[in-house]
């Protein structure tokens, strides 16, 4: 059933060559992308309307869903949905909650005062896949982070249905995260639209949310004109297993992100080649029981892949190499093993923390580093909607002490420019000036760079 399994002889690392990513986006997609991008700021809506008919075969009479529509979601759906629904978007909003930064300031002793305020970004678009499956904890995960950071606008597109119309089990999700808007368009065109506004959809600052190829593409290139997430692959998830692992409920966890996608990746890693055949032959039984077999079948046998080491210690390098966007450890001392794991989006400790539970009612955000990028990218989290802005309030006090310094690295750099504009303040705190207003600015060389540097002494290379 597995691609292929790698077997790590004592001393020997796992190359991330080794593992079936595809990597940088296909330059095929990345040009159809942005032919989709370059029509959509020329034409607008005209262009949204032909693509929505291309690739959704559907043309909404509206992009604008109402929010009556919205409301009437909430009737449309079972009760049962819809307090999970509610308990999820509680703890995923009490989660995030504590990642709320404050303003910071801070005084020195001559009184500069120094600090961080942060603000919200003005507008947030979120991207909800709709394709082979909807996603209701998505329009959760992206929304709620936005709401806690105080984002005012936020909007959600999300592909039309076949009718037209958008599912109610995402317009509930939409209506209980605190979406303000949302239009029926998808793919590249909806980023597009996002980045760059047209006649109804007001462009937006921040682009979250996972898609497919194309939107990953758009996202890509749209990047610079608006904030965007990451540009986020197949899901993919990691299970470090040792003698304490159930082999059904293994199976049952790298089948939970093999259903995703043909493309969704998933990793075995063990220093017990019998386990490994066992979960392969309860994987077989599980399939066959599965409504989404075919995606499930193919994507463990094109990115399926068992890793076999040698020891423990290699089984986590290999983890650290593998650098998963989900990880689980199925293992008795999990918890003890935690300080040893470098890289992964999300960790799931213990035999009891299923993945799913994080997809959908954990509070942890679900939208997560992959492909590898979890080595240097963070989950999805309120920080991700506000922006940071640097403070500085000198005094006369806290400018003569902290001038000089400046000057002469401005000098080692070359900017005299910058280093008269610390000078001048220097000269008019020096000499007891309200100003320079009919003063006798003098030299002026020497108000920038007061003591010449001694030329630096070239080292031999």
């Amino acid at each position: 059933m597995f691609m292929n399994t790698i077997v790590l002889s004592e001393g020997q690392r796992l190359a991330s060559s080794q593992l079936p990513r595809q990597g940088v986006l296909p330059a095929s997609i990345t040009e159809s992308a942005q032919a989709i991008i370059a029509e959509v700021q020329e034409r607008e809506d005209d262009a949204l309307r032909d693509f929505c008919l291309k690739f959704d075969g559907v043309v909404p009479e509206s992009f604008s869903v109402d929010s009556d529509t919205m409301d009437k979601a909430l009737e449309c759906v079972d009760p049962a949905f819809l307090d999970a629904l509610e308990k999820a978007a509680d703890q995923i909003r009490d989660f995030h909650e504590r990642e709320l930064a404050q303003s910071w300031f801070t005084a020195r002793e001559d009184g500069t005062i120094l600090g961080v305020k942060v603000t919200p970004v003005p507008s947030a678009g979120i991207y909800v896949p709709g394709g082979r499956a909807q996603y209701p904890s998505t329009v959760l995960m992206n929304a709620v982070p936005a709401k806690v950071a105080g984002v005012k606008r936020i909007v959600m597109v999300t592909p039309p249905q076949k009718d037209g119309g958008i599912s109610p089990y995402t317009l509930a999700a939409a209506k209980v995260a605190g979406v303000d808007e949302i239009y029926a368009v998808g793919g590249a065109q909806a980023i597009a639209a996002l980045a760059y506004g047209t006649q109804s959809i007001p462009r937006v600052a921040k682009i979250t949310g996972p898609g497919n190829a194309y939107v990953a593409a758009a996202k890509r290139l749209v990047s610079g004109d608006a904030g965007i997430d990451m540009v986020a692959g197949p899901s993919e998830v990691c299970v470090l297993v040792d003698s304490s692992a159930d082999a059904t409920v293994v199976a049952a966890d790298l089948m939970a992100q093999a259903e995703h996608d043909p493309l969704a990746a998933c990793y075995l890693v063990t220093c017990d080649p019998n386990f490994a055949k066992k979960v392969q032959e309860r994987i077989e039984v599980l399939v066959a029981a599965s409504p989404r077999a075919a995606i499930t079948k193919e994507s463990l046998d094109t990115q399926g892949v068992v890793v076999v080491a040698s020891d423990m210690d290699a089984a986590i390098d290999a983890v650290n190499v593998i650098a998963p966007e989900h990880l689980e450890l199925h293992c008795e001392n999990a918890m003890g093993l935690l300080g040893k794991i470098e890289n992964a989006g999300a960790i799931f400790v213990g035999p009891w923390s299923s993945e799913p539970l994080g997809d959908y009612v954990a509070g942890p955000n679900h939208t997560l580093p992959t492909g590898g990028t979890a080595l240097f990218s963070n989950p999805l989290s309120v920080e991700d909607f506000v922006k940071r802005s640097s403070v500085v309030c000198y005094t006369p006090e806290g400018l003569s002490s902290d001038g000089p310094a400046a000057q002469t690295l401005a000098q080692a750099e070359g900017l005299w420019a910058h280093a008269l504009s610390v000078g001048l303040r220097r000269k008019l705190i020096e000499e007891g000036l309200d100003g320079y207003d009919g003063a006798d600015l003098g030299d002026i060389g020497s108000i920038a760079w007061p003591e010449k540097l001694a030329a630096p002494r070239f080292l031999e290379m």
